[in-house]
């Protein structure tokens, strides 16, 4: 986690990073360059949490799969007490229990990853102003499930197979199934092929699969892919 040794610009916004992968950080703040302040940068929940809650910026962009809890618990901790600080989810993962989760946790907003820098830009002015933006090909099942809820708590689907998977086995699982290969998966997530060979391995093994076919098949029909 770091801070940032540059001052606050007036009239532009307040932003906090958080996600567990320092070159996605460092990409994020290259691509905003001095359109905003980036007062800030957390990897894990406890310190998003804690730093967070200490400058209070206008807008976080957070990721939705994170060591020691998730996103949705930094916004759990977070939202009640100050309402005015603004989440955006940033993610790979385009799942829509990972959207819903935060959005009915409190996020102003979900984007993934294939975002441009202009388009992100743009996103985070629009939630620091308290519009609400998801990327175009998310917006029809957000609306679908809160048409759905009816004004009410929901209670989540369960699938218990599908909860036994760990998120990022869940984010590996819908890059293969989708068709990438294991580098493509590990250059997508900025980890290790033998870390994404190790994760495939742990899936079927959950699953009880042999082979990615069936891994496809498996997400094809529950809508992860």
């Amino acid at each position: 986690m770091t801070g940032d040794p540059r001052p606050d610009r007036p009239g532009r916004p307040r932003v906090f990073i958080v996600d567990d992968h320092h070159l996605f950080r460092a990409g994020v703040r290259a691509e905003l360059g001095d359109a905003v302040s980036v007062v800030g940068e957390a990897d894990e929940v406890a310190s998003a949490i804690e730093l967070i809650g200490e400058r209070l910026p206008d807008v976080v962009l957070l990721d939705v799969h994170l060591p020691g809890g998730g996103g949705r618990a930094v916004i759990d901790a977070l939202h009640r007490d100050h309402p005015h600080v603004r989440f955006l989810a940033l993610s790979v993962s385009d799942a829509p229990e990972d959207v819903i989760g935060v959005i009915r946790a409190g996020a102003r907003g979900y984007v993934t990853k294939a975002i441009s820098g202009p388009e992100l830009l743009d996103a985070i002015g629009r939630v620091a102003s308290g519009d609400a933006v998801f990327s175009p090909r998310l917006a029809g099942f957000v609306l679908d499930a809160f048409a759905t809820l009816g004004g009410e708590e929901a209670t989540p689907s369960v699938d218990p197979e599908l909860d036994q998977l760990s998120g990022r086995e869940r984010e590996v699982l819908r890059l293969i199934a989708r068709g990438y290969t294991y580098k493509e998966v590990a250059r997508e997530l900025a980890i290790a092929t033998k870390t994404v060979e190790t994760h495939v391995s742990a899936v079927l093994r959950k699953l009880q699969l042999s082979t990615r076919h069936q891994l496809t098949y498996w997400a094809t029909e529950r809508r992860l892919v």
